[in-house]
């Protein structure tokens, strides 16, 4: 019951995905073929709104839920997000889903769409399987409540 405000809130954005389109395989084929706005716009829309959401935060030094202070650190640019961006939208091309909506398409009766999600945990186990022998990397990151780690990628 903890955490019955994170379900609340999954479902609302669920319903909101559903009413607005973005889940929609249709949606998703017309974006990748250039023929209709509404997923760029739906796109853009939500760079405007985190950009405006990260000035605010900086300027005003606003804390957590938890009354910690929020930290931004610089992000790096690896070659590796280029390879990893093109394989995701490959994958978001091919099956018309990315793996936020996933759920909220199965919900929707989208059932095909279970392959598509065993797909996506068989290639996280796989990559945990391979990832010792791929180039090590040390990333610095912060998870929420900005406890500090260090991974080996």
């Amino acid at each position: 019951m903890k955490n019955i405000k994170y379900a609340i809130l999954g479902i609302f954005f669920g319903i909101v995905f559903v009413k607005a389109e973005i889940i929609s395989w249709f949606r998703i084929q017309e974006m990748f073929r250039f023929q209709r706005f509404h997923m760029y716009g739906v796109i853009g829309s939500a760079v405007v709104v985190g950009m405006i959401s990260i000035l605010l935060i900086k300027k005003y030094n606003a804390r957590s839920a938890e009354g910690e202070q929020i930290q931004i650190e610089p992000k790096k640019f690896n070659k590796g997000q280029i390879y990893g961006g093109l394989m995701f939208g490959a994958g978001w091309a091919l099956t018309g889903a990315c793996p936020g909506p996933l759920f909220a398409q199965i919900g929707t009766g989208a059932t095909v769409i279970i392959v598509t999600l065993l797909s996506a945990i068989a290639g996280t186990w796989f990559y945990g399987l391979i990832r010792k022998s791929c180039p090590i990397k040390q990333a610095t990151f912060h998870l929420r409540y900005f406890v500090n780690c260090t991974v080996q990628l």
